[in-house]
């Protein structure tokens, strides 16, 4: 869930993700401040908690403590994966994102429960992007780490069968999603798409 392209409140977004069935949430604000940020965590982890989805805060490990959510996301400018993990808990899950295969090779030697790699295709969401990658690079990492891999950068529909054949377990879907003229339904399209796509690498 990235605040800079909902176009509902988040509450609201949140409601139609867990009706679809998606089950695991990450909460990306960059803009809010940490109180604000608390704040919607919080409401979040609640409401997710009870809906069986695990909500994953961006960058921070303390406001993944304070809001009681199911882990943290950490960068490769952020806190290194073992303090995040001695701050918000050996309880909650801890992931990574990499930009390399050299980065997944270090997060592999680390107690990350995921690793994160990417931009596997072009993408707009984030500033400062790192070169693509493309799929080749989830079949070389996939080589380097038995930790489930989570495809991100530029996820669309017709790619997500194409990323798990890689060797992903799982893609992390951001603009494609929210930004669809209709995002309940584009929703559900990448619930079944992922489901099949699983289905077959299995």
């Amino acid at each position: 869930m990235d605040a800079s392209l909902i176009k509902t409140s988040e509450m609201a977004f949140a409601e139609m993700l867990a009706e679809c069935g998606v089950e695991l949430v990450q909460i990306r604000n960059k803009k809010a401040s940490s109180r604000d940020l608390l704040q919607i965590s919080a409401r979040l982890s609640t409401f997710f908690k009870r809906q069986g989805v695990r909500l994953i805060v961006n960058d921070r490990p303390d406001l993944a403590l304070l809001a009681d959510a199911g882990g943290v996301h950490v960068g490769q400018n952020d806190v290194d994966v073992e303090v995040a993990r001695e701050v918000c808990g050996s309880d909650r899950w801890v992931g990574i994102s990499t930009h390399s295969l050299e980065q997944v090779r270090r997060a592999n030697a680390t107690s990350a429960d995921y690793i994160a790699i990417g931009p596997i295709f072009p993408t707009s969401t984030k500033e400062d992007l790192e070169p693509v990658l493309g799929v080749e690079c989830i079949r070389a990492a996939r080589r380097l780490t038995s930790k489930p891999l989570v495809a991100i950068g530029g996820m669309t529909l017709d790619r997500v069968p194409e990323v798990f054949q890689a060797g992903a377990d799982s893609v992390a879907v951001a603009r494609d999603l929210i930004c669809a003229t209709d995002p309940r339904r584009r929703t559900q399209e990448f619930v079944q798409v992922t489901s099949e796509s699983r289905r077959e690498t299995l």
